[in-house]
């Protein structure tokens, strides 16, 4: 309807390559070096990630991954080129997301996200994510705030 499609998709295909530089220079912009908590292609590439991308008209604008993590999963990589914002692309990868968290049986989610994206803050909280402290291998950063939502609660 939109021409736009979400799906599985191939973090090493040359369109999703620079929109995933295009996001790592965004953030780099925003945050110092130990605050970017950044997945490279290779580690996308790897068994346990779940990598999706909205295309419009076959053109990469979205990207966004799950990690299992052992019965829970980790949201990352999420990314809506600036040509793109403001259609609702936010809600739809992470519905995609979550769609896949869901068949692979992994409750809860959790995902970090910096303090300066308060669009994807908001984007979170809507969903259902609440905050909450640090998770895996992650420590405590000011310019980060860690949330989780439980899919079997709704």
């Amino acid at each position: 309807m939109d021409g736009i499609e979400i799906g599985r998709d191939a973090p090493d295909r040359p369109d999703i390559v620079a929109l995933l530089q295009a996001a790592d220079r965004y953030f780099a912009a925003l945050y110092a070096v130990d605050s970017n908590h950044l997945l490279g292609v290779e580690r996308l590439l790897a068994p346990d990630v779940t990598f999706v991308a909205a295309r419009r008209h076959g053109v990469a604008i979205a990207t966004g991954a799950l990690v299992d993590c052992g019965g829970w999963g980790e949201i990352k990589r999420m990314y809506v080129d600036p040509s793109a914002r403001g259609l609702g692309l936010g809600r739809r990868m992470l519905q995609a997301l979550e769609e896949a968290a869901a068949a692979k049986g992994l409750d809860p989610l959790r995902l970090e996200t910096g303090t300066r994206q308060q669009e994807a803050v908001a984007l979170y909280r809507a969903a259902g994510y609440a905050e909450r402290g640090p998770f895996g291998a992650y420590r405590p950063d000011r310019d980060s705030i860690f949330m989780e939502r439980s899919l079997a609660a709704g």
